[in-house]
C-alpha cells in the first residue's frame, strides 16, 4: 500500500506523501494519535488543509487528521457560550450559528479550514477576527503532555498569529466561544467594502443570514470559495499577511498606498503592493502551472498539475519584486512543511 499523499488532503493540492496517516474522528482519539505520534520524530496535525504548503518531497513522519465533531452551547440572558470540536468544518459551523440565531461570525463565512485551525491563525475578514469572540481552546500539550483549557489571553492572539502558531506545540480539541443572539435589528457592519456592497453605512445594523450571503458573494468573486471545478480558486487564501511598519516607513511610499492603523504602527495593503510593483492577477512563471489567481492578486493558485516547488518560486518572485520595488518584505501566511521558502 503507498503513503498517502498530502496533495488529496490539501486546498493547494500539492505535496507529496506522508509516511504515516492517522484519522481521527472523536476527541479521545485525536487524544491518543497525537499522543502516539509523540514518538516519531516528526508529525503534523492536520484540519482541512487550507493554510499549508507541503513540499513535494512529503513529510517523514506521522500526519493526524482531525475530522472530530460535535457542537454544544449554554444560552443565558446575555448570549451563548458554544464549544466546538476541532473538525467540524469552519464555514459549516458559521452556517449553523447564523441559522440559530447567534451572532458573531457572520462576517466569517466563506474560509476553508476546520474549527480547530481558526485560533492558529486567529482567523478574520470583514473586519472581525477571531479573537473577538474566542473564549478559550481545549488544548492538548506537546510539552507537559497536559489536557487543559487555555484561555484566548494565554494565546497571545494577534494579526494571523498566536502561540499556537509560534511555539505552543500540541493539537487543538475544542474551541470555546461566546456569542451574541440576534435581534430584529441585526448586526452592525465593520468594514467599508462590505458596508458598500450591503448599500448601508459603516456600522449601520443589518441581519445575520444577509451578512453572510454578502461575504460569500464577495469572497466568490475573489475566488477564495473553494469549488472543486475551477483551478483558481485552488490556493491557500491569501497567501501573503498585510504588512506592518513603522508610520515613518509608511510616509516614505507614494501617498496613494492602501494604509490602517495598527497601534503605533502602520498596516499596508499586500495586494496594492503586489500589484503597484508589477505582478499581475493570472501572472505564472513561464512554464509554471502555479499563477496568481485571475480574481485576486493575494491567492498564489495551482493551476492544476503544479508542483509545490512552482508554487514557492511564485511566491519567492512575488517577493523579491515587493522588495525591491518598495522595500517591503512580505511574510508568507501558510505553514510551510518542508524547506521550500528558506
Amino acid at each position: 500500500m503507498s503513503d498517502p499523499v498530502l496533495a488529496d488532503l490539501t486546498t493547494l493540492r500539492v505535496g507529496g506523501p506522508a509516511t504515516r496517516l492517522l484519522t481521527a474522528t472523536t476527541t479521545d482519539e485525536l487524544v491518543a494519535h497525537v499522543t502516539d505520534a509523540w514518538d516519531d520524530d516528526e508529525w503534523l496535525v492536520l484540519g482541512g488543509g487550507s493554510n499549508v504548503l507541503v513540499a513535494d518531497d512529503g513529510f517523514d513522519g506521522t500526519v493526524v487528521l482531525v475530522r472530530t465533531t460535535g457542537i454544544d452551547h449554554d444560552a443565558d440572558a446575555d448570549g451563548v457560550t458554544v464549544r466546538v470540536a476541532a473538525g467540524e468544518p469552519w464555514d459549516a459551523f458559521v452556517a449553523s450559528t447564523v441559522d440559530n440565531g447567534w451572532t458573531g461570525l457572520e462576517a466569517l463565512s466563506g474560509i476553508p479550514g476546520t474549527v480547530g485551525a481558526a485560533p492558529v491563525q486567529n482567523i478574520g475578514a470583514y473586519g472581525v477576527e477571531l479573537s473577538d469572540v474566542l473564549t478559550r481552546v481545549e488544548f492538548l500539550d506537546a510539552a507537559t503532555g497536559e489536557r487543559a483549557w487555555v484561555t484566548a489571553a494565554e494565546l497571545a492572539l494577534g494579526y494571523r498569529t498566536s502561540t499556537l502558531k509560534h511555539g505552543r506545540r500540541g493539537a487543538v480539541l475544542t474551541v470555546e466561544f461566546r456569542l451574541g443572539t440576534a435581534t430584529e435589528a441585526g448586526v452592525p457592519v465593520r468594514y467599508a467594502q462590505l458596508a458598500g456592497s450591503l448599500g448601508v453605512e459603516l456600522g449601520s445594523l443589518v441581519a445575520p443570514s444577509t451578512v453572510r450571503a454578502e461575504v460569500l458573494r464577495l469572497r466568490g468573486s475573489k475566488g477564495m470559495v473553494l469549488d472543486a471545478d475551477d483551478p483558481d480558486t485552488w490556493s491557500a487564501g491569501s497567501f501573503f499577511t498585510n504588512p506592518i511598519v513603522s508610520r515613518q516607513f509608511a510616509d516614505t511610499l507614494p501617498f496613494e498606498a492602501p494604509r490602517w492603523p495598527a497601534g503605533d504602527d502602520v498596516k499596508l495593503s499586500a495586494a496594492w503592493l503586489i500589484e503597484q510593483a508589477g505582478v499581475h492577477r493570472g501572472y505564472a512563471v513561464p512554464g509554471s502551472r502555479a499563477a496568481i489567481s485571475s480574481k485576486h492578486t493575494l491567492a498564489l493558485t495551482n493551476r492544476g498539475g503544479a508542483t509545490a516547488a512552482q508554487v514557492a518560486e511564485l511566491a519567492r518572485y512575488v517577493q523579491v519584486t515587493v522588495l525591491n520595488r518598495f522595500g517591503v518584505s512580505l511574510v508568507p501566511e501558510p505553514v510551510v512543511v518542508g524547506d521550500l521558502l528558506g
